[in-house]
């Protein structure tokens, strides 16, 4: 692949959702003090994991009365932690736009089984009218839907005296995305998507409201030991100070606390926002100015700075068949991932073909726009065929 190459290349190729990037300048080096071979329950390893709590309650400026946990399994872990030990005292409305959201209904309906519970749903790139929400309820979604470059517009429809719990989702949202924490009871991310951390651990956020929820309920199913926070009806204090269920990896904390202590070096969680407004703008420029490319989104009030999804609107691509149409679409990625200039950019697999790109603050804005001729330079190589 030599025929007209963009004269320049981003220096660091990787576009993925999740995994995201490490931050700039990320080397092996920053884990030399990782307390490898060493238990997690010794007091270092309990420092350095209270290190990590404390540090994200101070990047993401969370309320004071707010409760952090390192818990198992990413944000997946964290999510269903929440509604399994919290949901079914009080009917719940759940609001899903994309693949993960459909994930949590499908938890809430088919798992737990709750019956008086409402599903409001949108099309990828659209999202449900958030003006239904009934706040006497518990109520369930994402701030940032990954899979279809989605986003709340912001937290303004969720009212202070509500009755019910509000659960969030935040795993592409936090470090990204202006979050008012007090309208959330319970928030949730992983630092594979965050900060470019590694894999395997979630973070969860709770309010005053929540511990109160789970110290003055159970719920009627079994819940595994990874799932539970109490123990004789009080909350166990000790998973908010780095006494973690299970046995976490020293290694990928000492990569958070890597994370957040770069982020504090730029000036907190306004520059990181900033970060990703800039790399979403960058892309935002260019497709207002090509023809062959346009958001999932088209609403800019409820477009994505992270997970930003692309469609291909070229008349040639819309009259293909959906299996040519999505035949097409990976090879556009896949002729960028062979030349090496952006990895793991195609869209996700229950979306609409297309194109994800991850424009988190980990991302350096010189690379998406190095990476924009590419994109355009592998459009054109796919439709000549």
């Amino acid at each position: 692949m030599t025929d007209n190459l963009p004269a320049v290349r981003p220096a660091r190729p990787f576009f993925s959702s999740g995994p995201c990037a490490k931050r700039p300048g990320w080397t092996p080096e920053a884990l030399k003090n990782a307390l490898n071979g060493r238990s997690h329950r010794a007091k270092p390893g309990k420092t350095r994991l209270k290190e990590a709590i404390d540090r994200t309650k101070a990047v993401l400026q969370l309320p004071a009365d707010y409760r952090v946990a390192i818990v198992p399994a990413s944000d997946t872990g964290a999510v269903e932690m929440a509604l399994w030990s919290m949901l079914g005292a009080r009917p719940v409305d759940m609001f899903t736009w994309e693949s993960f959201g459909e994930g949590w209904v499908t938890d809430v309906v088919k798992q737990l089984k709750l019956k008086d519970s409402r599903i409001f749903k949108a099309a990828y790139g659209e999202i449900p009218d958030l003006k239904q929400a009934d706040f006497a309820r518990d109520v369930v979604f994402l701030w940032n839907g990954t899979t279809s470059g989605v986003k709340v517009p912001n937290g303004d429809w969720i009212p202070d005296d509500r009755e019910g719990l509000v659960i969030c989702d935040a795993t592409s949202a936090a470090f990204a995305q202006e979050i008012d924490w007090t309208k959330l009871d319970v928030a949730t991310f992983s630092w594979q998507k965050a900060l470019g951390g590694e894999a395997a651990h979630g973070i969860l956020i709770l309010s005053p409201r929540a511990v109160a929820r789970l110290e003055s309920y159970s719920p009627p199913w079994p819940l595994p030991k990874i799932f539970r926070m109490t123990k004789g009806g009080k909350l166990i204090e000790g998973l908010f100070e780095g006494e973690t269920i299970n046995t976490p990896s020293m290694l990928a904390v000492e990569d958070y606390i890597d994370a957040l202590k770069w982020a504090e070096g730029l000036g907190g969680v306004k520059a990181l926002i900033a970060r990703s407004n800039a790399n979403l703008a960058a892309i935002a420029d260019w497709a207002t100015n090509t023809a062959w490319v346009d958001f999932l989104a088209q609403d800019e009030a409820i477009r994505s700075n992270t997970s930003v999804c692309l469609k291909v609107v070229d008349p040639w691509f819309v009259a293909l068949s959906p299996e040519a149409q999505a035949d097409a679409a990976k090879k556009i990625a896949s002729t960028l991932d062979k030349e090496g200039v952006a990895f793991d950019i195609g869209g996700y697999r229950d979306a609409p073909p297309g194109l994800r790109i991850w424009c988190g603050a980990t991302v350096d804005t010189a690379d998406i726009k190095a990476l924009l001729p590419w994109l355009d330079w592998a459009w054109a190589k796919v439709k000549a065929g």
